[in-house]
């Protein structure tokens, strides 16, 4: 037996520790002097294990010098009685080896290991994924309850594709106003708790005032009517823009306005016969430039591929062709 510094006990300690493993012997204390583990002191069993604990234990403690702790334990394996190794420094608290504190370290190390970050909030999203897909299968029962509803094999979705949260007034007679090109621009916004799509403003917007638009706190829906030039004419295009800040929004807001994103775009151009030209999703305003816009709306086609080439032989002098004529054609007769 020896410390990892080097340090190892006397011989007294190891013919004591013999002696120990036999069974009468409860709890020995082991400190350091002299650079050697020395035996400091010992208690005979009494009772149970757990009953003989603090009794054993506590009174060892000193608050000045460092020791350690072997205690009996009443469980044997096969190579005899098992113990319990407690190594005490003074900065500690005793109440962290009385007995309550040692069932608290056998609850805590039964836990499951800690997780990362990201296994922590891969975690969280698998729990808000099954809590959106309970309450959208509540939602979807509830109404074809109420309004009893006959579904056919054919009509039901294989799968869920997401929640429809309903548009709030306002926000409807946005959309309204946008179709008829009063207003070029709206910013939706989801109530978590209310569970719709709420209209956050309908302010006048250039291409140039996009960026200010974007909030770099919280996620928003945008429908933005795109003026812009191409091949000569002045053309209008609605673009739809799903901004979402990167991870500073909780995992809940990101799961939420991912899910009702599908819904609200089916919902304004089938209900509202507004054309999207193009949807995106960003993370920041800054990319939101006239040429990306652009190029979002106009992307750039891909070059030909090039028609097959005969691959060119090897380099070199490879002499005069050679004319292979067929028979009788040389003049000669045959």
């Amino acid at each position: 037996m020896s410390h990892q510094t080097g340090i190892h006990a006397t011989s007294d300690l190891r013919q004591f520790l013999v002696k120990a493993r036999q069974g009468a012997v409860r709890m020995v204390k082991i400190v350091i002097r002299s650079e050697q583990l020395v035996l400091g002191a010992y208690r005979e069993v009494s009772q149970s294990w757990d009953q003989d604990y603090d009794s054993c234990v506590l009174p060892m403690l000193d608050g000045l010098e460092p020791c350690y702790i072997l205690y009996r334990l009443d469980s044997q394996n096969q190579l005899g009685y098992e113990w319990l190794f407690i190594s005490w420094s003074p900065d500690q608290s005793p109440e962290d080896v009385c007995f309550q504190g040692y069932l608290r370290h056998l609850s805590s190390s039964s836990c499951p290991a800690p997780l990362t970050t990201a296994e922590q909030q891969l975690h969280q999203i698998k729990i808000t994924e099954d809590k959106v897909a309970r309450d959208e299968r509540r939602r979807v029962a509830t109404i074809s309850g109420q309004a009893k509803t006959e579904i056919s094999v054919e009509s039901k979705n294989p799968t869920l594709q997401g929640l429809a949260f309903p548009l709030q007034e306002e926000a409807k007679h946005a959309l309204q106003q946008l179709k008829l090109k009063r207003i070029n621009y709206i910013q939706l916004r989801l109530d978590t708790e209310r569970e719709t799509i709420e209209l956050v403003h309908t302010s006048p917007t250039e291409t140039k005032d996009l960026p200010s638009r974007i909030p770099t706190d919280t996620p928003r829906y945008h429908l933005f009517l795109y003026k812009h030039a191409h091949q000569g004419q002045a053309l209008e295009a609605v673009v739809f823009i799903y901004s979402m800040p990167g991870y500073s929004c909780s995992i809940k807001e990101r799961m939420l306005y991912s899910s009702c994103k599908n819904r609200l775009l089916d919902e304004v151009e089938r209900d509202y016969h507004i054309e999207i030209a193009k949807k995106m999703e960003i993370d920041s305003g800054e990319c939101l430039t006239e040429d990306f816009l652009y190029e979002e709306v106009y992307p750039k086609q891909h070059a030909l591929k090039q028609a097959f080439t005969k691959p060119k032989g090897p380099t070199g002098k490879r002499g005069n062709k050679r004319l292979i004529r067929g028979a009788g054609e040389n003049g000669d007769e045959s």
